[in-house]
């Protein structure tokens, strides 16, 4: 394993970790941590995109450029996200089970659809 692979990993895992911590912290209510877990998820987002410059410049690599194409990525995988967090919800939140499988299949189609919209078809 190449060491910017390795450090990106490690990285990665702590900002992923502390983000998840962070967003439990905000929705369950019974912790009454919202506050905190607002600074604690922000600071993995931080950690988050650090990982990316510092894996980028391991990999000497140039920076992103912004394209329509990029942004268009990145909000057909937020909404992706989004969906198929939202029908995970109403799965097992609020016991809606028939909605929650349908809103979660167009949120795993939207993630789908990245794949040939990023990288293209041959």
């Amino acid at each position: 394993m190449k060491k910017s692979n390795f450090v990106a990993m490690i990285l990665g895992t702590i900002g992923g970790i502390l983000f998840a911590l962070g967003m439990c912290m905000c929705l369950i209510l019974e912790w009454n941590a919202f506050k905190q877990g607002l600074i604690v998820g922000i600071i993995g987002v931080i950690v988050l995109l650090i990982t990316i410059l510092i894996w980028r410049r391991m990999e000497n690599k140039e920076p992103i450029r912004l394209s329509g194409k990029i942004i268009g990525g990145l909000l057909i995988g937020i909404i992706g996200a989004l969906l198929l967090g939202i029908g995970m919800c109403l799965v097992m939140v609020w016991s809606n089970l028939i909605l929650g499988i349908a809103i979660g299949i167009v949120g795993i189609a939207a993630l789908l659809c990245l794949i040939p919209f990023i990288k293209g078809l041959e």
